[in-house]
């Protein structure tokens, strides 16, 4: 066969096989949730010093990733940056609108790129209140253009385990899902703290040290699992993401601390396992050194030292529990089997942390479901060991067995009591904290919201702006505001009354929102005045063109309360282009091209000219 022939045909394999490892994710009507690990390409920054717009000239570099089924993509202990790439290809009746989810909350950095220039920032080395969707993992909001394909790109970062779970939704089944999986951690931290409180009050009553280290054990794992959940930078520590990325090392230290102190003291290591005893004593030393780590060292090491500690410690914890078992000692069954289960979700956990498993929802959550079986196994396992003492106890003073047997009635009945009022309690504590979080819910939308139209209030606007400022300074973007009065509407609210000019309002902020983008700013400043930021323009003339659209809806006849009217507006247009121009001198550049709009003739724009 010639040359050129074969050349071609390998040029066109070779191509066939490119195209199908990069093709777009077919979005159909009525598709309500789709993995994307699969349809999603790789590449790897190792400097991290790469742009979009570098990665967009090496797309070639560009690789699918190595994922089977609903796999999470996991890049194990990585320092690289690693910029995630997909299309999304709508059929003609699929909804435009998607929220992208990245459920993995310890992950640093999250950059996401939208098909329209979005670019969001977010990450556990952030405040809770700059993630674009109030949620305990990242959520991206996704608006689809009217082009074929329409590009996603994800820059991520992170200094712990690097997974990355990739999901695309539609609102609704987002939500409906969200519930299902902030129910089911609701009962898996509620039991932790029944178990922490249960024990704590035995260890008032008893005063034995293993109940606190137990309780101990419990809140450094309930630390490392509401970092690990994303729950406690959304609910307990939102303005601290210091510590929010900190927490998931230092819990998960703390327990193997305290887990490790637990196990010397339930099993009595020094007396009946004393060359295991050193190697307790050493591990929890090493997890003491993983927290000191973890304040002052790099947060990798820290990391990667825990997850290998962890994994030595649950073994050498069912090893001890296993000989004490064989020993006879009271307990010792039940501690082996917490343990062993304790293990499992460990190494399962670690391995994968490590890049050695791949990604699925039994590795993901291996930790939660073992943690919290060896917390309740370890609970029955304290009482199986004062059981197991009284009884020899009992046996060697048999004179005293009725009164001893007495008095183990009512500590039954002591503890049944107390477990009924914990958990009535809790229910109640929940039932609070369920009504302060909707009325602080409600409180913000009214602190931000214009009761009247709607719209964003000046306080909101205020906010928005400088933020689109400082976006724009780092993306070296522009953005402009739209000052806009509505001619003559004075006159219409004397002549007509008050409701009038209310209805007025309201449908010239109705027209100004559907005139402009979702990802723009509408609000009211007062009385007749409106303002709009317009985000990531790519000059002037899409500021102009966006003024006179909104002077054309303005324009056109509204009927109010049954009655037919004419209003047009004056807008005044300031464009921001970086530099050191503050957000006050801003609007009086807009306020005056207003006014120089309204001393043209009124119902019209002008831009402001220096």
């Amino acid at each position: 066969m010639p040359r050129i022939p074969v050349l071609l045909l390998l040029l066109y394999c070779w191509s066939c096989h490119i195209h199908a490892g990069f093709a777009a994710v077919r979005l159909e009507p009525g598709a309500t949730s789709i993995a994307l690990a699969t349809r999603v390409s790789i590449f790897e920054d190792t400097d991290g010093r790469l742009t979009l717009a570098d990665v967009q000239r090496r797309g070639n570099e560009f690789r699918p990733a190595q994922v089977k089924g609903d796999e999470a993509l996991n890049f194990g202990y990585s320092s690289s940056a690693w910029w995630l790439r997909f299309e999304l290809e709508p059929a003609p009746a699929a909804p435009r609108d998607w929220l992208l989810e990245v459920a993995f909350p310890t992950l640093d950095s999250v950059e996401y790129f939208g098909p329209g220039g979005e670019h969001l920032s977010t990450g556990d080395r952030l405040p809770f209140a700059r993630r674009p969707l109030v949620h305990r993992n990242f959520v991206f909001p996704v608006h689809l253009g009217e082009a074929a394909a329409n590009t996603v790109w994800l820059r991520i970062v992170s200094e712990g385990t690097l997974t990355v779970p990739l999901r695309l939704w539609q609102a609704e089944a987002f939500w409906q899902d969200s519930q299902s999986g902030y129910a089911v951690l609701s009962v898996y931290f509620g039991m932790l703290l029944a178990l922490a409180l249960y024990n704590l009050l035995l260890w008032f009553s008893l005063r034995d040290h293993n109940y606190l280290t137990y309780v101990l054990f419990a809140a450094s794992m309930a630390v490392g699992q509401l970092s690990l959940n994303g729950l406690g930078n959304q609910f307990l520590w939102p303005d601290w993401p210091l510590w929010g990325n900190l927490a998931f090392t230092v819990g998960f230290a703390g327990a193997g601390l305290f887990g490790a102190l637990f196990t010397r003291g339930f099993l009595a290591t020094q007396r009946n396992l004393p060359r295991l005893d050193g190697v307790v004593i050493g591990l929890a030393a090493l997890f003491a050194v993983c927290i000191v780590a973890a304040l002052v060292a790099p947060y990798r090491l820290a990391a990667i030292l825990t997850s290998l500690t962890g994994v030595t410690f649950s073994v050498v914890a069912v090893l001890a529990g296993l000989r004490c078992w064989r020993a006879g000692q009271p307990g010792a069954s039940t501690f082996l089997l917490a343990w062993t289960v304790l293990l499992l979700g460990v190494a399962v956990v670690g391995l994968r942390n490590l890049g050695l498993l791949p990604t699925t929802f039994f590795s993901f959550y291996a930790m939660q479901m073992g943690s919290a079986l060896e917390m309740l196994l370890l609970s029955f396992a304290l009482a199986d060991r004062i059981n197991g003492l009284r009884h020899e106890k009992d046996t060697a003073q048999s004179e005293a067995l009725a009164t001893k047997q007495q008095l183990v009635g009512a500590l039954q009945r002591s503890e049944a009591s107390l477990e009924r009022r914990v958990a009535e309690r809790t229910g109640e504590l929940e039932e609070a904290n369920a009504r302060l979080r909707e009325n602080e819910r409600q409180l913000q939308a009214l602190a931000h919201t214009d009761t009247l139209t709607g719209l964003a209030n000046r306080l909101l606007f205020d906010a928005r702006l400088k933020q689109s400022m400082q976006q724009a300074r780092r993306s070296h973007g522009q953005i402009a505001l739209l000052l806009i009065d509505l001619d003559h509407f004075k006159p219409v609210n004397d002549s007509y009354g008050h409701a009038i000019g209310d209805e007025v309002l309201r449908c010239a902020a109705a027209r100004f929102r559907a005139a402009v983008r979702e990802v723009d700013t509408v609000a009211r400043l007062g009385g007749d005045e409106f303002a709009i930021v317009l985000t990531t323009i790519s000059g002037a003339a899409d500021a102009e063109r966006m003024a006179d659209k909104v002077v054309m809806a303005v324009r056109e006849p509204m009927r109010v309360l049954g009655m037919p009217l004419e209003i047009t507006g004056s807008i005044g247009i300031a464009i921001f282009a970086g530099g050191d121009l503050s957000p006050a001198e801003l609007l009086r550049r807009a306020d005056q091209a207003m006014y120089a709009a309204k001393e043209a003739g009124r119902g019209c724009y002008r831009a402001f000219a220096a």
